[in-house]
């Protein structure tokens, strides 16, 4: 109670002390025996330095005084969330988004989480509150487990072994064959060459060979249900996936095909060391729906965890031509690195002849020093 008094008292000395001053100003200009030859004489440096400086100390103490419509007391904080804010950090962007934070965390401690708040996890991590806080409940699992597990990753994958409860569709026969769930289509997939826009892998074996160089680990951003990795994995290389799940089993598929998933959004920094890795791919998720500068941020974390030498592929980007020639290829032209590959062609589906869209598709190899 005494310091939302202190707060509203010094409010009232900041407003006050503005009146003051705006009349001082009005006063001087009216006494003065000069005729004005100016109708809005401009307000001297020294009035404007203290009229911002007394306003940004009202916006200060507004921002600091309780907002009486909002009530949030510990009663209704899900208690395993206070505990952990004392123990780590949660991200800022969590903050704006209470309601769903407070039911991912609402769950009963050491017992199974619930569907509800787990349903929560994947709407937070889109709107930028990641990494997830810790919890302390047992995920759930399927309550029939598959007799086996397939070791090839284009064999079927057992359906039992997925929690749709998760989902609107219940098989993989109700989802877009599209969308990486279909095998049989997806084992056909980097291994032919249609069009300029294509990177066949043996292609990309010849010119990494022929540069005397070697892929050994990549990472596939944005690689839906990994069937990147899962094509490297023939050529005796580890790739690994960044995949949401976001209305599908992306995560749950890849990892029932023998490959290694990572939660991860785009927006989030890329959990990788600096310098280890041989390629990294963009994907069709890497696209003009990102924000240039988010885009930018992106590409430089990919240099980042490249090492001299490395790969970087960008699969059949996606943006309007215009945009491409003047926003994206500058943009990806900062890099410095060499065009070992690059390849523009139209979009020729209904939203891209509509939008004047293109494809580009661009192998880039960073230099070995800087």
């Amino acid at each position: 109670m005494g310091f939302t008094m202190g707060l509203n008292l010094l409010l009232l000395v900041a407003m006050v002390a503005t009146n003051i001053l705006s009349l001082y100003h009005l006063s001087t200009t009216m006494i003065s025996t000069k005729p004005a030859t100016n109708p809005n004489p401009p307000v001297p440096d020294h009035l404007l330095r203290q009229l911002q400086t007394i306003r940004a100390t009202i916006n200060h103490l507004t921002r600091l005084q309780p907002n009486p419509s909002v009530q949030t007391t510990a009663s209704n904080i899900p208690s395993d969330l206070l505990l952990y804010t004392q123990l780590s950090p949660i991200a800022s962007a969590c903050r704006h988004h209470p309601d769903l934070l407070h039911q991912y965390m609402n769950y009963t401690p050491f017992s199974v989480c619930p569907q509800l708040s787990s349903a929560a996890a994947e709407p937070l991590i889109l709107r930028g509150c990641h990494p997830l806080p810790r919890r302390r409940c047992f995920s759930p699992t399927p309550s029939k487990l598959p007799s086996s597990l397939p070791t090839n990753p284009f064999s079927p994958v057992p359906e039992n072994a997925i929690l749709w409860s998760n989902y609107k569709c219940k098989t993989f026969d109700c989802l877009n064959p599209d969308l990486g769930f279909d095998l049989k289509k997806e084992k056909l997939k980097f291994l032919s060459y249609k069009t300029d826009l294509d990177l066949p892998i043996s292609q990309l074996n010849d010119i990494v060979k022929k540069s005397k160089n070697v892929l050994r680990i990549a990472l596939d951003i944005g690689g839906g249900t990994g069937t990147f990795a899962a094509q490297m994995k023939q050529e005796n290389v580890t790739v690994i996936t960044t995949t949401m799940s976001i209305g599908a089993p992306y995560n749950e598929a890849a990892a029932l095909r023998g490959l290694i998933p990572l939660h991860v959004p785009l927006q989030q920094r890329l959990p990788v060391f600096d310098g280890v890795l041989d390629l990294v791919r963009c994907g069709r998720a890497v696209n003009r729906w990102i924000p240039a500068q988010s885009l930018e941020f992106l590409l430089y974390d990919v240099d980042r965890v490249l090492r001299g030498g490395g790969y970087l592929w960008i699969d059949h980007f996606f943006s309007k031509s215009i945009d491409l020639d003047k926003i994206f290829s500058p943009l990806i032209g900062k890099l410095g690195y060499k065009k070992v590959k690059w390849a523009v062609g139209k979009k020729m589906d209904t939203s891209g002849v509509k939008n004047g869209e293109a494809y580009l598709t661009a192998l880039l190899q960073k230099p070995v020093s800087r």
